[in-house]
């Protein structure tokens, strides 16, 4: 062998529930872990605990945590659902899934994405989405695995207000002369 060994990981026992407000801390801690700008740096929204929180907060049936049996949180997803007006689909979309770096490739991906799967077409869901960085290649076979198709590549464009409040302030300052 080339000092690599083809060791296949054994698949952990885990339970999938629904979230509950005791787990929203571990959740965000894992996720920091996870969603850090060293190992996603093209995020365009942030991993903070406001977020994880309000998503908790509007749609927590849809915040699944996975626990191993000694109820270590292994994992996550965090999820919500989109009504628009004058249209009869419902949307779902994922917007967090994250696993414990020593429990990838075990399952605990899938076993979390299929029960949130269900939740979905229970809840009448008609189209899911989800969206990850264009050279997260782990992420895109992952979905692709998970039966997602037509994948689309998005441009997002970020606009520092700080800078514009400075420009603003200066404009008044000069005006007030």
């Amino acid at each position: 062998m080339n000092g690599k060994e083809n060791v296949k990981k054994k698949k952990i026992n885990i339970t999938v529930r629904e979230m509950d407000i005791d787990d929203v801390a571990k959740v965000f801690h894992l996720g920091e872990d996870l969603f850090t700008a060293q190992k996603v740096p093209n995020l365009y929204r942030t991993w903070d605990e406001y977020e994880v929180l309000a998503i908790f907060q509007g749609d927590s049936e849809f915040c699944l945590v996975a626990e191993t049996e000694d109820e270590e949180i292994m994992g996550f997803t965090l999820g919500t659902t989109i009504s628009k007006s004058h249209s009869a689909w419902k949307y779902g979309h994922l917007l967090w899934l994250g696993v414990s770096r020593t429990c990838q490739k075990q399952g605990v991906a899938e076993k979390l994405f299929n029960h949130f799967l269900e939740l979905m077409i229970e809840s009448g869901v008609r189209m899911l989405l989800v969206d990850t960085e264009a050279d997260n290649g782990k992420a895109i076979k992952f979905f692709e695995k998970m039966g997602f198709k037509n994948p689309q590549e998005h441009v997002y464009f970020t606009l520092n207000l700080d800078h514009q409040r400075k420009i603003l302030k200066e404009k008044e300052n000069l005006e007030n002369q």
